[in-house]
This record gives structure tokens, C-alpha cells and sequence, in this order.
């Protein structure tokens, strides 16, 4: 009897477990005035005159673009699918992976020029931006981001299946960090951006790993 009910008590936990990491149980950094969570997918609409930047080229810092994130530490791959309503210069959205205000990665889609372009922008304690212009607007786009030691590894894809490398980027090991969906208006008066099919899935610690291989018994 015993046994039978702790099988179904370890059932249960395993199915709450399984749906924990939920969009619900996230949490807001710049929390926007709309925005709203339903099968799945989070819409929000981004925020006037916002951004994420760090002095280099500009001269400016700005740190106030609404950013919807769970926290992790150690090495994962993260995923998610972006789309939105972009309507002027810098309109943008994307994932973000965050340290802190000085330390953080963000990449997904920007409209600049009438033009949709894959955007990649590294901060550690000033900014840079790197870009990829596409031939024709997108839908959506998925965006793969795989932390390993000390690198961030940025990959695109049009479909889920193919993915393409766009930036590897330097960001401390051993460090945990924010992770979610973000967007920016820098130029504009807000659009809507959605996000779907949002994961996170944990990767063994590489270094622990070739540890535990060359030590077996």
C-alpha cells in the first residue's frame, strides 16, 4: 500500500514538475503597460522610446526596454519564436541573456531602414551591434542560444529545423543569468511583438562532465 501511494505522490510531483517552467512564473524587468500570456504565447506591446545600449558610438545609456525573464545558472540551450509589428527604425525583438546592466546579450529581429535584419548587440560595459540585413521581411523567426563555459552561441532559423550560427559571444562562466523575451522602440511609439515556444533546456556542465570521464572507476 505503501509503495502504491508513494508512486502516485511521485507521479503527481513529476507532473507539477513538468509544468513549472511556464510563462506565468516569469518575471518583468520594465514591466510594459500591455501585454498578456495565453496557449503559450506572450504578446506585449513594447514600450515608446526604450532601449537597451551602453555608451559606444551613441554616447548614451539606456536601460529601460520591457524585458519578461526566469533566471538560471550553469549551461543550457534556449530557444523561442519571434514575431512582431515593426514599424520604424530600431523596432526590435528578440531574446535577451542578462547579467546585470553592464553584462548582457541581446538578439532577434530589428527593423532599420525599412528593412528586417537578424540583430545581434553584445555589452560588456559598452555595446556593440552586429547585423545581418535579410532580402525580404519574415513572418517570424526562431532564435537558439546555447551557453557552454564561457561562450554564448547564437543561432537563427526560418523554420525550427535548420539553424544558422550568427555571433559567438564571450559571457562569464559561472554566473547565473536572466533569460527571456525582450523588445525596444528606441525611435517609435511601440508595436506589438509576440513570442512563443519559449524553452529552456539544461545542458550537462562540460567541464564536470569530461571530469567524471576521465576519473570513472
Amino acid at each position: 500500500m505503501k509503495k502504491i501511494l508513494f508512486g502516485v505522490l511521485a507521479a503527481g510531483m513529476f507532473a507539477v514538475n513538468a509544468q513549472a517552467q511556464t510563462l506565468e512564473k516569469m518575471n518583468w524587468f520594465n514591466e510594459p503597460t500591455e501585454w498578456s500570456i495565453k496557449d503559450g504565447c506572450l504578446l506585449m506591446f513594447v514600450t515608446p522610446n526604450s532601449d537597451y545600449w551602453r555608451i559606444s558610438h551613441y554616447g548614451f545609456t539606456v536601460d529601460d526596454a520591457p524585458f519578461y525573464y526566469a533566471e538560471y545558472g550553469g549551461e543550457f540551450e534556449a530557444k523561442v519564436k519571434i514575431s512582431g509589428d515593426y514599424k520604424v527604425r530600431f523596432d526590435q525583438a528578440g531574446m535577451m541573456i542578462r547579467i546585470d546592466h553592464e553584462n548582457y546579450i541581446k538578439t532577434g529581429i530589428e527593423f532599420v531602414d525599412g528593412k528586417y535584419n537578424l540583430s545581434a548587440v553584445v555589452t560588456h560595459h559598452t555595446s556593440d551591434w552586429s547585423v545581418i540585413q535579410l532580402d525580404r521581411p519574415v513572418e517570424y523567426i526562431w532564435i537558439k542560444a546555447v551557453r557552454r563555459l564561457d561562450a554564448i552561441e547564437i543561432f537563427y532559423s526560418f523554420d525550427d529545423k535548420e539553424y544558422t550560427l550568427m555571433r559567438n559571444a564571450w559571457m562569464e562562466a559561472n554566473c547565473p543569468v536572466k533569460i527571456g523575451m525582450m523588445g525596444a522602440s528606441p525611435d517609435g511609439t511601440g508595436f506589438t511583438a509576440r513570442f512563443s515556444n519559449f524553452t529552456v533546456k539544461h545542458l550537462p556542465d562540460a567541464v564536470r562532465t569530461k571530469w567524471l570521464k576521465e576519473n570513472a572507476e
